[in-house]
């Protein structure tokens, strides 16, 4: 999932602070192969399908742990019955002070974890695929209620929970801004979940910032809402 990290001024959350790759790291660990800790399997068909096998693992690893998240982004999209055309990358939302714990469990696993310049995620490398773990949507702290509201789903046969189609709309269109418009991401989305989605919650919640305004008047234009 892509959020402007350019237009705003991003205030770093308690719980993130010296984020470490590992309980007993200070610095975050080397680039090293991400398959040499992980099971052998072959190789999937298509980037669709290696996007799929790095949200199937990582979600299993997030399950074994307890950790509260839920899946994000273009594959929680497909998961709601969207098309199978993923984006670059895999996303997972969790809450603020669950980054370190999060970080070290994929860490112990054996998948590169780093932390970016970017202040509102961390980033992970599961079977050579990019993997954003996030704590803030739209510039919003990831809170427990939405990931409460989570649906549990198959994703292409590993059950996790899955953002719930409102909430995933939201943080997809509520973080339009002049440096960040993909309209062309979202609409294939807002397209197939259009009927599961409370739309009148999403206009309420993104208020009358002119970006999100624009994408609600192409999709009436489009007969999508």
């Amino acid at each position: 999932m892509t959020q402007n990290g350019d237009d705003a001024t991003l205030v770093r959350r308690p719980g993130v602070t010296g984020l470490r790759t590992a309980p007993d790291l200070s610095e975050p660990a080397p680039p090293r192969d991400p398959q040499a800790a992980e099971p052998p399997q072959e190789l999937p068909l298509d980037r669709n399908q290696a996007l799929l096998e790095a949200a199937k693992q990582v979600g299993a690893l997030l399950k074994r742990k307890g950790h509260l998240f839920a899946l994000a982004g273009s594959v929680a999209a497909y998961a709601h019955g969207g098309e199978k055309n993923l984006q670059h990358d895999v996303d997972f939302a969790i809450r603020p002070e669950d980054a370190d714990a999060v970080a070290a469990t994929l860490h112990e696993a054996g998948l590169t974890v780093y932390t970016p310049p970017e202040d509102w995620l961390i980033k992970a490398t599961c079977f050579g695929q990019p993997v954003d773990i996030i704590f803030e949507l739209a510039h919003q702290p990831v809170g427990a209620d939405m990931l409460e509201r989570a649906e549990e789903l198959s994703v292409d046969s590993v059950r996790m929970p899955v953002l719930a189609p409102t909430d995933l709309l939201w943080s997809l269109v509520a973080a339009f801004s002049e440096h960040h418009c993909d309209f062309g991401a979202a609409l294939p989305i807002a397209r197939a979940l259009r009927e599961k989605v409370d739309w009148e919650r999403v206009r309420r919640e993104c208020g009358d910032a002119p970006m999100p305004a624009a994408f609600f008047f192409l999709l009436e234009r489009l007969n999508v809402i």
